[in-house]
């Protein structure tokens, strides 16, 4: 068999042979657990070697595994192409990501148990069927003290109404498990009693939509909008291989960040330039700002501790993605290093979006061109929330990441006679869902006209009135190259509408220009974190929107590598005391954006999908608009009612 392109994902047969080769060599086998089987991604260097002769780096995977019965984490490289484990290391006093094996499998335990279901009976649950034990990861300041070393997981408990109805709308309040989840051991129930649950109405599916509510709907009927290309799509997908337009790049999948995108080019009139080498989500930070006992361990590393891979959902035509689509399925494995594959995991798909440019000219007429876009996404669903992650590439040279948030809030029920707290919103009869925060890290390691760039901190500042600006009008532009990492630690300025410019200094462009792309800071948000506060100590990444690095392989994770029960921030607060040089050389970008997500009414009992974005826009890159070739739209693609004179002059 052809060995796969280097930056292909693992295949099937590449995880089952890694997985024999460990249990050959090294006896992982019964007792083990495999939190992660990834690609170790060749290097710039080899990959430009391929790319210059062919010559085929070597194929390795890197894999986490732990053994359950001794508590204890290894890291290992295996070299695939080589039939061999290159490296088997112990990695002390740190825990593996958890798996969808084990969240499974505790729901099934805490279920089961007779503690737990003594529990539930003293509140009037009894039908267990309709019980879900909901797992979640603790953070290293909070796990209690007799229990610190262990593979920790503490539960919530929600109560369905009837069969296929949601799981989230009947928190119990006061009942949480501690459980040890290597020896699937109840270590203890924490039980603050009960009292009556509040009657609500947390139902979206239709049927289980109460009748009363039902009757209040009166929304028209939409007549079809049909979106069809009778010649096929305009991109080309080959194997992994996307190009489209002027635009080529490679799509990858990994267990932890998901859907990753690498070696982005533009065509510029037949010179294939570079702008990045790897875009990916590198973590999702998502605390809950309520200090109650149900919430205070409430901070999950969506990333880190769980997976964005794991966590991928296959993808359906017409409701996830319309038009003329192409897939890409997602090879992945269980927490035994068996594969299995995740069908429809990416969605690649052209969409109309309005009015690219356009000017109307007294004699000339009109010149329109409409915007089409490539988009390439895929979606999550961890527990209760949906995220929806779209990169998009547009004709005229700009990147879109766009990020969309729904599912089914946290709620938790007020006892008799409150009507609100003050860490959320009320959104139902006694209940509030609490206030909290997602922080999303996207790790860019762009490549503007090749590897090595300085980072410029660009503002707009106002010229002071005098005999040179006598009506104030006056604008000028600061542009400040960013030198080390502690200067590289940015954040958004509106007063000056900061923005960030990644230049390559050892390139000129016909006007005399720096070629650059623009990081537009959108979506945005303050940590509002004490720097004190545990929670802000495992991942002080939240503290600037933006951090600027020098390249090194080994650094991918910004909250760390193992954040799974993580006390300390061994990621960016880390590596960036060293302060190192930044300027004209190999950089990667760190943007913090995400939802400060103050909860409404409106966003129960489905939450409509709150959505935020951010751009990377050529400054400099183009010596014009590099869209003015794009064709006018045929006239015969529209269809019309109205009549002639219903039509503005010159329209």
């Amino acid at each position: 068999m052809d060995q796969p392109h280097p930056l292909d994902p693992l295949t099937a047969d590449e995880f089952r042979s890694v997985t024999a080769l460990l249990g050959s060599e090294q006896g992982v086998g019964d007792g083990w657990r495999y939190a992660s089987i990834e690609l170790a991604e060749p290097t710039k260097t080899e990959l430009a070697a391929f790319d210059a002769d062919g010559t085929l780096p070597p194929r390795r995977a890197v894999v986490v595994c732990f053994n359950t019965g001794e508590n204890t984490t290894y890291k290992s490289f295996v070299s695939i192409s080589g039939g061999s484990v290159d490296s088997f290391e112990l990695i002390p006093d740190v825990q593996a990501n958890f798996t969808v094996d084990e969240f499974e499998e505790c729901d099934r335990v805490l279920r089961a148990h007779p503690d737990v279901q003594a529990a539930l009976a003293r509140r009037g649950i009894t039908d267990l069927d309709g019980v879900f034990m909901d797992t979640w990861t603790y953070g290293g300041a909070v796990i209690p003290d007799e229990y610190r070393g262990r593979r920790l997981g503490w539960s919530d408990t929600w109560v369905r109404n009837s069969e296929g109805s949601n799981p989230y709308a009947n928190p119990v309040s006061g009942l949480h498990c501690v459980i040890d989840v290597n020896t699937m051991e109840l270590l203890r129930i924490e039980d603050t009693g009960g009292f009556d649950q509040p009657e609500v109405m947390g139902e979206y599916v239709p049927r289980h939509i109460p009748q009363r509510i039902r009757d209040t709907f009166n929304r028209p009927e939409l007549k079809p909008l049909e979106i069809t290309q009778p010649d096929g799509p305009s991109f080309t997908l080959d194997g992994n291989q996307l190009t489209w337009q002027k635009w080529s790049l490679r799509v990858g999948f990994n267990y932890r960040e998901g859907m990753t995108l690498h070696t982005v080019t533009y065509d510029d009139g037949g010179n294939v330039r570079k702008i990045a080498h790897r875009l990916s989500f590198a973590e999702m930070v998502v605390p809950y700002r309520d200090p109650s006992e149900d919430h205070y361990r409430r901070t999950a590393f969506d990333i880190g501790e769980w997976g964005l891979g794991f966590m991928t959902t296959s993808l359906e035509l017409g409701c996830d993605c319309l038009g003329e689509i192409r897939y890409l399925d997602a090879t992945l494995h269980n927490s035994a290093g068996e594969p299995y594959t995740i069908t429809n995991a990416i969605c690649i798909h052209e969409e109309d979006n309005a009015v690219l440019w356009k000017h109307v000219d007294h004699d000339a007429g009109a010149e329109v061109r409409r915007m089409r876009r490539l988009t390439v996404s895929f979606h999550v669903t961890v527990a209760n929330y949906e995220y929806l992650v779209y990169w998009r590439f547009y004709q005229d040279g700009n990147i879109e990441c766009e990020v969309r948030a729904t599912g089914i809030m946290v709620t938790t029920p007020m006892p008799p006679g409150l009507t609100s707290n003050p860490h959320g919103t009320t959104v139902d009869n006694r209940t509030y869902a609490p206030f909290h925060q997602h922080f999303l890290v996207a790790r860019m390691d762009l490549d503007i006209d090749g590897s090595d760039n300085t980072v410029y901190a660009s503002e707009t500042l106002v010229e002071p009135m005098g005999p040179d600006n006598p009506l104030g009008l006056g604008l000028v532009q600061r542009n400040t190259p960013l030198l080390t990492e502690s200067e590289g630690m940015q954040d958004p300025n509106f007063a000056t509408q900061k923005s960030w410019k990644i230049a390559n200094p050892n390139k000129t462009t016909a006007l005399g220009l720096n070629p650059a792309y623009k990081l537009v800071p959108t979506g945005a948000f303050p940590a509002m974190f004490d720097p004190a506060s545990p929670i802000f100590q495992r991942a002080t990444v939240m503290g600037h929107s933006l951090w600027v690095t020098p390249n090194h392989p080994d650094e991918r994770w910004p909250a760390g590598e193992f954040v799974n029960q993580s006390e300390r921030d061994t990621g960016l607060g880390e590596w960036t005391k060293a302060n190192r040089p930044i300027e004209n050389t190999d950089v990667v970008l760190w943007y913090t954006f995400g939802i400060h997500h103050i909860t409404r009414p409106e966003d129960w009992p489905v939450m409509p999908a709150d959505t935020v974005s951010f751009w990377l826009k050529p400054f400099g890159f183009f010596d014009r608009n590099p869209s003015l070739d794009v064709e006018a739209s045929p006239p015969t693609h529209c269809h019309h009612e109205g009549n002639s004179h219903d039509q503005h002059p010159g329209a």
